[in-house]
């Protein structure tokens, strides 16, 4: 009997013990202001899979994997990856969504992308820092589209 109780005592304060370390090194500073973040993407994975009709059609899907860099494009800081489904080559768009590692966490996104203009599109959630992010951010291309300027307007 005692050595049930020793091995319940021992197995209980492992677990105290694990729950503590994964609660102190899972803890963020979330965001609590307003914080705008600008980043460029360089739009160099970019694959098209043509799943609809033969050419650019309704139902392609637009995957990747890109590098990010800090807002003067001098350094990576970060990556995103995500996809899109083409929605009316005539109009030019897209719906995507997608995540970007930045330091201190990932900012999820969400909502239409254009071939032929910039947008604003819904910041939905994310991870670290901004686990309970809202927000917008704003999409414009550079260099013909080989690198996007993304400014999330990060609300808490």
């Amino acid at each position: 009997m005692r050595k049930t109780i020793a091995i319940i005592a021992t197995a209980a304060l492992a677990t105290i013990a694990v729950a503590s370390i994964v609660s102190a090194s899972s803890k963020h500073e979330l965001v609590t202001q307003p914080v705008t973040i600008r980043v460029i993407e360089h739009a160099t994975t970019d694959v098209v899979a043509d799943t609809g009709k033969r050419g650019d059609s309704p139902g392609d899907i637009l995957t990747w994997h890109n590098k990010i860099y800090d807002g003067d494009n001098a350094q990576q800081v970060g990556r995103d990856q995500g996809e899109c489904v083409r929605i009316n080559p005539d109009e030019g768009t897209w719906e995507c969504r997608w995540t970007t590692w930045v330091p201190g966490g990932a900012i999820t996104v969400e909502g239409p992308f254009y071939d032929t203009h910039d947008n604003v599109i819904a910041i939905t959630g994310g991870k670290g820092n901004f686990a309970n992010a809202r927000g917008t951010m704003q999409i414009k291309a550079r260099h013909g589209g080989t690198e996007y300027a993304f400014i999330f307007h990060v609300l808490p």
